[in-house]
Formats: structure tokens, C-alpha cells, sequence
């Protein structure tokens, strides 16, 4: 099964759109954001209501994650291209609420707000255009010239980001024993990436992991743990509490 970060970044606009996706050879529904499932044909018990898994999974991207809006207009600017201004207004158009109210909302005229919302929607033709032609290039591009999906907890993405299946591997071989240990930890920024976000396959999502937990996994890999252990964090691949009591991973890699 792909991870986590593949069906994300590869789902269609209906999975998208609902937040989880159904994963065939596993038969369940899979969030796309968490990783959480719920396994088809089961009956789940919720508030004192009898679900089943799909309707489950609904109630869970809502409860969980405030819905698909909220959650996909929270990342960053990078990902979906949206200044502050039409974040606010997006926000706004989702609750429903006609041009006088947004005008009102946000205190702009109500010719602004109509003209947002016209340069918005071309820019969803746009964006339908583009991604139809990119769809047909990619699928004829050799697979380890292909870019690897990067995490959407990521907090800075750039060219460290642009890095082909092929790269990838060669650099796993090169910094990794066969045990799995890390033979060094890299100066360059995108072997830096590849190695953590194979390091944090280590780590399960859903669990927290108290700082010695995480200390004995990384020390297995390394033996500057603590140097593994920043960029962990400092790359948005895990997260951790203010008192460093409870780790966990941001996203199921």
C-alpha cells in the first residue's frame, strides 16, 4: 500500500474533497490526514449511534479535523497558493454568506468582494487546466525522474523538496548501513531530508512516545540522538509538547 503521503498528494478531488479515501487490498477507509481506518462491514458505536465505517470516517474528519475546508485552507501558502485576503474570503463563501455579509465581515466593499470572488473562480479554471495538462505530462515521465511527494506538515518547502525517486535511493544506499544504521549525519539539505523521512518511518502514528522512547530509537540509528531528534522536529515531522513529555509523529509517513 502506498503511505500516507502518496494518497494524499495523489487523491482524487472527490477523496480529497471527503478527506479518506478506500484502500481496496486492505478493505477500509483510510483518513487522509491522520491515517486513521475504519474497516469495511464493521458497525461502529459512536455517541450511542450504530455507524457504519464510511459514516464513521465522515463524522471522524469533522470531529478530528474540523473538516476538509478548515483543514486544507490551514496549510500553508505554499501548498495551496492563496493570499491572506482570499483565505478570509474562501472562509467566508463556505459559510454560505452573500456579498453584503462578506462586505460587512470583512470591510471591504461589496464591488471587492464580487470581483474576489470572480478572479476566484477563474482561477479554479485555471487551476482545472493546468493540473489536466501536468496529469498527461507526468504520466510520461520515467518513474525515478519523478518527484517524491513531500509531507504537508511541512514547514518550509523549497528546493531541498526537489528531489527525484532516484536521488532518493542512491543517497538511502550511501548514508545507511544494512542494519539501518546512519553511517553519517549529512551537510546537504536535501539528503538531510531523505534520511529524515526515512528515520521517521521508525515511529508510529496515532501513539505518543515519551523523550526516552524516542531516544532509544534514534540512538539505534545514530548516536547523536539529540541531533536527530531537533530535525525531526524542526523539519515538521514530528511535534512534541512544551515539557518535551509526549512525541509524535505529524503525519504517517
Amino acid at each position: 500500500m502506498k503511505n500516507l503521503i502518496e494518497l494524499f498528494w495523489n487523491a482524487t478531488f472527490n477523496d480529497l474533497k471527503q478527506g479518506y479515501t478506500f484502500i481496496q487490498e486492505k478493505k477500509c477507509y483510510l483518513c487522509l490526514i491522520c491515517g486513521k481506518r475504519f474497516e469495511s462491514g464493521h458497525i461502529y458505536s459512536h455517541d450511542g449511534n450504530l455507524l457504519d465505517a464510511s459514516t464513521r470516517m465522515s463524522l471522524h474528519v469533522e470531529k478530528a479535523h474540523n473538516g476538509m475546508v478548515e483543514f486544507l485552507m490551514s496549510m500553508d501558502k505554499k501548498y495551496t497558493g492563496l493570499s491572506d485576503i482570499q483565505i478570509s474570503l474562501l472562509n467566508e463563501f463556505s459559510k454560505g454568506k452573500d456579498d453584503s455579509e462578506i462586505s460587512k465581515t470583512l470591510s471591504i466593499s461589496k464591488s471587492n468582494v464580487r470581483n474576489h470572488r470572480f478572479r476566484l473562480k477563474e482561477k479554479a479554471k485555471q487551476a482545472k487546466i493546468f493540473l489536466t495538462i501536468f496529469e498527461m505530462i507526468e504520466s510520461k515521465t520515467d518513474s525515478d525522474q519523478k518527484l517524491i511527494n513531500f509531507h504537508h506538515t511541512a514547514k518550509q518547502v523549497d528546493e531541498r523538496y526537489a528531489i527525484t525517486e532516484s536521488e532518493k535511493n542512491k543517497c538511502l544506499e550511501k548514508m545507511f548501513e544494512v542494519d539501518g544504521k546512519l553511517k553519517r549525519f549529512p551537510t546537504k539539505e536535501k539528503e538531510k531530508l531523505i534520511i529524515l523521512l526515512q528515520i521517521v518511518k521508525t515511529f508510529s502514528t496515532g501513539r505518543t512516545y515519551s523523550e526516552s522512547e524516542v531516544n532509544l530509537k534514534l540512538k539505534a540509528i545514530f548516536p547523536d540522538y539529540p541531533l536527530l531528534r531537533r530535525y525531526l522536529i524542526e523539519y515538521g515531522l514530528m511535534d512534541r509538547k512544551s515539557d518535551c513529555s509526549e512525541y509524535w509523529v505529524k503525519i504517517n509517513i
